[in-house]
């Protein structure tokens, strides 16, 4: 089976988040099952231009204002046979940063992912190489699937089927209506059942229409975003189509996050010998300038210190919390607030506080080895990824009941010991400081529950084989839909 992935992140190409992991792994792990995974990516800035194949001749991609030229390189995903293509068009893509400058977006947004979408159909018509399945992730590749409705209806590409994957619904591409012509498709393409949404022009709402079948990054997220709560006005769209939405949990790089073989870590460790975690956590006291103290627990986050993540009511309890006898270290950026609240806080309480302001990859895999609890309240978490490296580092997550949290951490259970982490439901000042409070709590006065759960943690299997089978059997069943019969072999 061909699957042609379109997307505008792909580690370690270009990210900026979990989509580039996603589309940086996924395809590994399907190409290792046997199947002929190809992905198309913008040639940003950035990239090492002269580390890739530049293939002979251009490729023209129609346009809204006339026929767009570019040339074509070709890498692949580290580890793998997997090709990336990558259009090189030096007006849309040679820039600082992908999107725009943060916060604001590049005017030209809805010209650039156009030219993506189609320029990613042309060049499988270049190549001679018809995806059975053609998968779009994200708004920026939202324009594939409508193309393949539309413009390749009735040309070569007109058998593939389409799967569009959500991965963050609060992003949906949504541009003035008068630039529909932009698209180079008619007006008549703008109505409810389309592009229109409210007045505006959503890329997002075309794919749930136009779609073979839909997914999102978890089973629990899938259900969410059907709700007023989570839907951000596309909620009724997808209740619509709830038949053809699919949750398939996000898997993590079981390589690169492995306790056992980390190279970034003072100690290895493996869930029957846990003696290197201990190691890593005196050296995390050490680095973090905490009080060397291995009977005290620390606690930890890592991540965008934003309202999404639930900082600004950890920030609220966190003064209370620095009063009971534990210890806190904290990695990211976000909001200023945020930032400098908690550099000052840190500043107070140097005893049990240490806040890293900024991102350090190589630090990020030391906190998870290094500390005894996660911090991870999110409002909404379509997927996350940091409670599942938490969970393989045997550091146990405390995480609201939402997406992705929900389907990867299983709830402690006092009276059995069960669990595999401290799970919240309501995200107040007061149910979390009691769940951080239970936690704590059970560091000290059950510690056989602790350590049992930490072993049950890092055995748990969330590697991308397992995603992979799961998003198979999906593209089997796109395939059928749209050709009416079942995939041959």
């Amino acid at each position: 089976m061909k699957i042609l992935f379109v997307a505008s992140e792909c580690a370690p190409f270009a990210k900026t988040g979990g989509l580039g992991d996603v589309v940086g792994a996924l395809p590994k792990a399907l190409a290792a099952a046997g199947l002929d995974v190809r992905v198309v990516l913008p040639l940003y800035a950035g990239i090492d231009w002269n580390a890739l194949e530049r293939l002979e001749g251009t490729l023209g991609v129609p346009m809204w204002s006339g026929t767009a030229w570019c040339g074509v390189r070709l890498g692949r995903l580290p580890g793998s046979r997997v090709p990336v293509y990558f259009l090189d068009h030096r007006h849309y893509f040679d820039r600082p940063y992908l999107y725009g400058t943060p916060g604001e977006g590049y005017a030209d947004n809805l010209e650039r992912f156009s030219f993506l979408s189609r320029g990613a159909l042309e060049l499988c018509k270049a190549l001679g190489w018809i995806p059975d399945v053609l998968h779009a992730h994200d708004w920026q590749a939202a324009l594939a699937p409508v193309y393949l409705n539309t413009v390749e209806w009735a040309q070569p590409l007109h058998g593939t089927a389409s799967v569009y994957s959500i991965h963050n619904l609060s992003y949906q591409g949504v541009f003035d209506p008068g630039a529909m012509p932009v698209t180079a498709l008619g007006w008549e393409h703008f109505h409810d059942h389309a592009f229109e949404h409210f007045g505006t022009l959503n890329l997002t709402k075309a794919a749930l229409y136009h779609s073979t079948l839909l997914s999102t990054v978890s089973p629990t997220y899938a259900r969410e975003v059907q709700t007023s709560a989570y839907g951000a006005g596309l909620d009724g769209v997808l209740r619509e189509r709830s038949g053809d939405l699919h949750g398939i949990l996000n898997g993590i790089d079981v390589v690169e996050w492995d306790p056992a073989a980390d190279p970034r870590l003072p100690a290895h460790f493996a869930a029957h010998d846990l003696s290197g975690k201990r190691a890593c956590k005196a050296a995390l006291q050490r680095e973090a300038g905490l009080p060397e103290r291995p009977e005290v627990p620390v606690f930890a986050l890592v991540g965008r210190l934003v309202a999404q993540k639930g900082i600004d009511v950890l920030a609220q309890i966190l003064p209370h919390v620095l009063d009971w006898d534990l210890q806190v270290v904290l990695l990211g950026t976000g909001e200023p607030d945020a930032e400098r609240y908690l550099a000052w806080l840190a500043s107070q309480r140097p005893d049990r506080l240490r806040a890293w302001i900024g991102f350090d990859d190589a630090r990020a895999h030391r906190i998870e080895a290094g500390a005894d609890f996660f911090l991870m309240p999110s409002r909404f978490e379509p997927c996350g990824l940091n409670q599942m490296y938490s969970l393989r580092y045997g550091t146990l997550p405390i995480v609201r009941a939402t997406g992705g949290l929900a389907d990867s951490v299983q709830g402690y259970e006092q009276a059995s010991g069960e669990g595999t982490g401290f799970v919240l439901h309501d995200l107040t000042p007061d149910s979390l400081g009691d769940t951080i409070g239970w936690a704590l709590a059970t560091w000290y006065q059950r510690p056989a529950h602790v350590a049992a759960m930490r072993v049950r943690a890092m055995r748990q299997d969330f590697s991308w084989e397992r995603a992979a089978s799961a998003y198979g059997e999906l593209y089997r069943t796109a395939y059928a839909r749209r050709r009416g019969h079942a995939f041959p072999g």
